[in-house]
C-alpha cells in the first residue's frame, strides 16, 4: 500500500492540494513504483524527463513526514545544481503550511512533527566528510553518476536512524554518463561489485533495485514534440543517455581502472606541494578555437606526476590564451611548454599558432615562459602510458581539474584500432593531458628492445581480455612497425622544421 501522504488518484488531486498537512503530489506510475520499492538501495531513471528529481524530493519529504523525529538528506554534487533542481522544486511544490520552518542559510526544513530534511552538496571528494557523525533515515542523491563511489560508500555509513519502526534506505536518480557511470552501472545494472568496492564479498544483489524510466513515463513531456526533437538532435552519446537511457554508451571504456578516490587529490593539499619551487614543472596545450583549448600544468614529485591546474576555454585567440597562461603561472618557474604538433603548421595570421603563443609567453615576468615545443603525438603510446601511470598510481590529478576528471572515464576504444581511443566531442582535455605526460621533461626512454617487449606484452594482455589471440604473422608485422616508429623518434634533431621561423 502506498504511504498515506502520497496520493494515488488523480480525481482527488485538487482536493488534496487544499488540505493542510497533505502533500500535493500525484506520482506517475513509474514514480509510484520507485516509492513502493522495498530495496535498501534504489536507482530511478535512465532517460531525461520521467520526473526523477521530483520523485527523489518527495521520497525524502514523505519519509520525514511519516516518521516523527527522523532526519533525511537530499543532495546534488554542487550548490548551483542544488539550487536549480531540488531546492527549486521544493520552493515551487511544497506549501509552507506543511513545515514549521525553513532555514535559507542552512538549507534545512523542520517539519511540524520534529523531523528535519537537509539539502546538501559535496563538490569535492573530501567535502562529504562534513556529514561525519550525522545519521539519516533516507539519503537521496540526484544525478548520482556525478558522485564518486567513495562519496556514496561514506554516505552508506550515515544511513541509520534510532527512531523505532524505521527502515533506513538510500536512492539515486540519474541519467547514464558522468564520472560515476561505471560504478553505478556495476551496482545496479550489471549486479556486481565495482572496482574500488573494498569488500566485494559483502555485495548483496537483492539490496539494489533499478527502476528504469523514459520520457514516455511522464505524461507531461511524452507528447511534447519540441522537447522530443531537441533530445533526438543531441550528439550520439548524449542522445543514447538522455533519450534512450542506454547504460552501454561507454562500452569499450579505455580507462576502466580510473577511480576518482585513488587517482585524484584534494586541491588544497596538492597546492602546497605544487608550490615547492625546485620541483620540475611544465605545461601542455591542445589548442583549439571552436573546439576548446585545453591547458594543463604538471609537476614532478619523485615518481609521481601531479596534474594540478586546468584551463579550458573556447574561442580564445593564441595570444589571449598565452596571457591567460601567464596570469595563472605567476610565481612559478615553468621548465617547458608542450603544444600539439598541428599548431606548428596552422596559421591564423602570418605566424603559426605556436609562434603567436610563444611571442607572448616569453614576455612573462621573471625570465618568461619557454616557447612551445612540439609535443610527442604518439597516440597509442601516450594512452598506454597514461593507463600505466594510473595503474601504478604514479599520476595524480588535482580536484581543480574537473573537466579532465570527467572526461577520462568516458573515453572508449576506437573500433578500427582498439589500441587507440576513439575521437569524440570533449576529448580535448585528454589530448592535452596526454601531451603533458608523454612529453614530460627528463623522462628516460628505456632501450628499444624493452619498449618492444612491453608493448607486445600489453597487446597480448588486452587481446586475452577480449578472448582473442594474435597470430605470429600479425605479431611480427606489428613488431616491425613499432620498431620503425620508435627508431624515427630516437633520431636527433627531430621536428627541426618546426623551428625554421625562429
Amino acid at each position: 500500500m502506498a504511504p498515506a501522504t502520497i496520493r494515488s488518484s488523480i480525481e482527488r488531486w485538487e482536493e488534496d492540494a487544499r488540505k493542510p498537512g497533505e502533500l500535493p503530489y500525484l506520482p506517475f506510475p513509474k514514480q509510484q513504483q520507485f516509492h513502493e520499492s522495498p530495496a535498501k538501495y534504489r536507482l530511478f531513471g535512465g532517460a531525461a524527463g520521467p520526473g526523477k528529481s521530483m520523485a527523489l524530493l518527495m521520497e525524502g519529504i514523505r519519509q520525514a513526514m511519516d516518521h516523527p523525529g527522523s532526519n533525511t538528506l537530499l543532495m546534488r554534487r554542487t550548490f548551483p545544481e542544488l539550487e536549480k533542481s531540488l531546492l527549486l522544486l521544493f520552493r515551487r511544490h511544497v506549501p509552507s503550511s506543511l513545515y514549521y520552518s525553513y532555514n535559507e542559510a542552512r538549507h534545512q526544513v523542520i517539519w511540524w512533527n520534529g523531523s528535519i530534511t537537509q539539502f546538501g552538496y559535496s563538490r569535492s571528494e573530501h567535502d562529504i566528510y562534513q556529514y561525519q557523525g550525522a545519521e539519516f533515515l533516507f539519503i537521496g542523491l540526484d544525478e548520482l553518476t556525478q558522485f564518486t563511489l567513495g562519496q556514496w560508500t561514506f554516505l552508506t555509513s550515515r544511513n541509520r536512524c534510532p527512531v523505532p519502526g524505521t527502515r533506513p534506505s538510500m536512492a539515486g536518480a540519474t541519467n547514464p554518463g558522468g564520472i560515476g557511470h561505471a560504478w553505478v552501472k556495476a551496482l545496479w545494472i550489471d549486479h556486481r561489485a565495482p572496482p574500488g568496492f573494498e569488500r566485494p564479498e559483502e555485495y548483496k544483489e537483492s539490496d539494489y533495485e533499478y527502476i528504469p524510466a523514459l520520457i514516455d513515463d511522464n505524461p507531461v513531456y511524452r507528447d511534447d514534440q519540441d522537447y522530443l526533437r531537441t533530445l533526438a538532435a543531441l550528439p550520439r552519446r548524449m542522445r543514447l543517455a538522455y533519450l534512450e537511457g542506454n547504460w552501454n554508451l561507454f562500452a569499450g571504456q579505455y580507462f576502466d581502472i580510473f577511480n576518482v578516490r585513488e587517482h585524484t587529490g584534494a586541491g588544497r593539499e596538492l597546492a602546497v606541494l605544487c608550490a615547492t619551487p625546485w620541483l620540475p614543472r611544465w605545461i601542455s596545450i591542445d589548442w583549439g578555437f571552436e573546439h576548446p583549448s585545453a591547458v594543463y600544468w604538471h609537476v614532478q614529485d619523485g615518481k609521481r606526476t601531479i596534474t594540478y591546474r586546468e584551463l579550458v576555454a573556447s574561442r580564445m585567440s593564441p595570444r589571449t590564451l598565452a596571457h591567460e597562461i601567464i596570469e595563472r603561472s605567476r610565481g612559478e618557474k615553468i621548465d617547458a611548454v608542450y603544444l600539439g604538433p598541428d599548431a606548428f603548421a596552422q596559421h591564423t595570421e602570418n605566424a603559426t599558432i605556436a609562434d603567436q603563443l610563444g611571442s607572448i609567453l616569453v614576455t612573462a615576468p621573471n625570465g618568461g615562459i619557454p616557447r612551445p615545443a612540439p609535443a610527442d603525438n604518439d597516440r597509442v603510446g601516450g594512452w598506454m602510458l597514461m593507463y600505466q601511470l594510473l595503474e601504478s598510481q604514479e599520476w595524480v590529478i588535482s580536484e581543480y581539474c574537473p573537466q579532465l576528471i570527467e572526461t577520462l572515464p568516458e573515453l572508449t576504444h576506437d573500433e578500427r584500432n582498439v589500441e587507440d581511443i576513439a575521437k569524440s566531442e570533449g576529448d580535448d582535455c585528454a589530448e592535452a593531458a596526454r601531451y603533458g605526460l608523454k612529453s614530460r621533461p627528463g623522462a628516460r626512454r628505456p632501450p628499444l628492445e624493452t619498449r618492444l617487449v612491453e608493448r607486445l606484452q600489453e597487446i597480448d594482455k588486452r587481446a586475452e581480455e577480449r578472448g582473442t589471440t594474435m597470430s605470429a604473422t600479425v605479431r611480427a608485422i606489428y613488431a616491425q612497425q613499432f620498431e620503425n616508429e620508435e627508431r624515427r623518434k630516437d633520431r636527433p634533431l627531430l621536428l627541426r622544421r618546426f623551428w625554421r621561423r625562429r
